[in-house]
């Protein structure tokens, strides 16, 4: 376990970074804690190569929050979109931090801390991709570099808050926090969970 590299700054003026331990040592690099105590950098270390590596993990996850859904890919039996949302950045950190306020005092722990244990159970750490030989094409299993886990483990987070908010009375940001506290537990409740179980059970069958 190790201590993530982090400045002095609490996020939303609230929580300290200082104190989130990392479990997964491939995934310190990525998971970055360094913030402002308001996580928006204008897409300043974004521009080039693994660069978002770098960028606050609450940013990024600020960032996934605004996407526009699933596209046409049906999750659920629902299209998934971004509440009206898509672009919105204080709507989206208003979510974020509404949403740390309820797993602090669900959990009684710093919510970072939460966050970075969801981001460590929420991603698969073998997918399958599509090889083409000679006319044939078959998928075959292959390991998830810990760059792509974190990509993973965001979306799959961001995608179960839309699932549990919509067409419901739930809000964005209590439905995330529930799935926040669940991914964080490995619990299987958690849609996180049950996404990433999917995936390594088909790389699994693709060995």
């Amino acid at each position: 376990m190790e201590k993530a590299n982090q400045e002095s700054f609490l996020v939303f003026g609230k929580w300290d970074p200082s104190e989130v331990v990392i479990r997964d040592p491939s995934l310190t690099r990525y998971v970055s804690l360094r913030s402002k105590k308001i996580p928006h950098t204008f897409g300043k270390v974004t521009r080039h190569r693994f660069e978002k590596g770098t960028l606050s993990i609450v940013e990024r996850l600020i960032n996934k929050v605004m996407r526009s859904g699933q596209g046409k890919r049906k999750l659920s039996g629902k299209y998934i979109r971004g509440r009206g949302g898509c672009g919105k950045k204080i709507m989206a950190m208003h979510i974020i931090e509404d949403a740390f306020m309820i797993v602090e005092k669900r959990a009684n722990k710093n919510p970072l801390q939460v966050l970075v244990d969801a981001i460590q159970n929420a991603g698969p750490r073998e997918d399958v991709t599509r090889i083409s030989k000679g006319g044939v094409s078959y998928t075959v299993s292959v390991d998830v570099a810990p760059l792509k886990k974190v990509d993973e483990s965001l979306k799959n987070l961001a995608l179960a808050a839309f699932s549990g908010s919509f067409n419901s009375k739930t809000s964005a940001a209590e439905a995330l926090a529930k799935e926040l506290i669940a991914t964080a537990a490995e619990d299987n409740t958690s849609m996180s969970v049950r996404r990433r179980d999917e995936v390594e059970r088909i790389a699994k069958a693709s060995r």
